[in-house]
């Protein structure tokens, strides 16, 4: 799958006819950017193909959090962050995004929201669906919050053992997981890759909201 023009618009017209579910929300509310660019060099990541040239196959920004986080030290995550008092949600995934990996973007590169997921730990957060293009610029980690930028290729969403579903004894609901590579990123990271895979490249209309997080990350 390449990241062109074509691809952008598919993705922003089933956004645009997506009938969205927000949560409201007095207390936390954060937003993560959900970032669609070139594959690059790749992620290195076990068990996925590193390319030995420059790939301009569409591919997503994930991060590792920084192990001196306090909270979720070392997990799979998008970039983002709280949402500050008059900003909106697209306006803080924009800022997140260059202060977490140095990409800057302006407003006309936001395509149009997946739902809101209320996490564990008490916060609603908005998922952004950003077009950074080729984004060949090298990207910068800020060491406070990012351990290690990755681009995976969409198409690693794709795969046909995705999602994995998991009972949880807590909840009706199973714990939501994506495979990638050898490994897989869980919930609520993965609640909405799987939703964009869906909504945006799929063009099916899935809700995640009811998937379960497993225990660790709900600190």
């Amino acid at each position: 799958m390449q990241l062109d023009a074509p691809l952008r618009q598919r993705v922003q017209d089933r956004l645009q006819t997506f009938a969205l579910q927000t949560t409201p929300c007095a207390g936390h509310r954060a937003a993560v950017a959900l970032t669609l660019l070139e594959e690059g060099w790749g992620a290195d990541l076990a068990g996925l193909a590193k390319p030995t040239a420059w790939s301009s196959a569409a591919a997503v920004l994930l991060t590792r959090r920084a192990l001196t986080l306090r909270n979720h030290p070392g997990q799979w995550s998008l970039p983002g962050g709280r949402i500050e008092p008059g900003e909106s949600a697209a306006e803080a995934a924009l800022r997140e995004l260059h202060e977490e990996v140095g990409l800057r973007l302006d407003g006309s590169a936001v395509l149009g929201l997946l739902d809101d997921f209320v996490t564990r730990s008490g916060f609603v957060i908005t998922p952004v669906v950003v077009w950074a293009g080729p984004a060949r610029a090298t990207l910068v980690a800020d060491p406070a919050e990012v351990a290690s930028i990755h681009r995976v290729r969409v198409q690693e969403f794709m795969r046909e053992d995705a999602p994995l579903l998991e009972p949880i004894a807590d909840s009706p609901h199973p714990v939501l997981r994506m495979p990638m590579g050898d490994g897989w990123v869980a919930a609520p990271t993965a609640a909405l890759l799987y939703q964009f895979r869906e909504v945006c490249i799929a063009g099916r209309t899935t809700r995640v909201a009811h998937f379960e997080q497993p225990l660790f990350a709900r600190k």
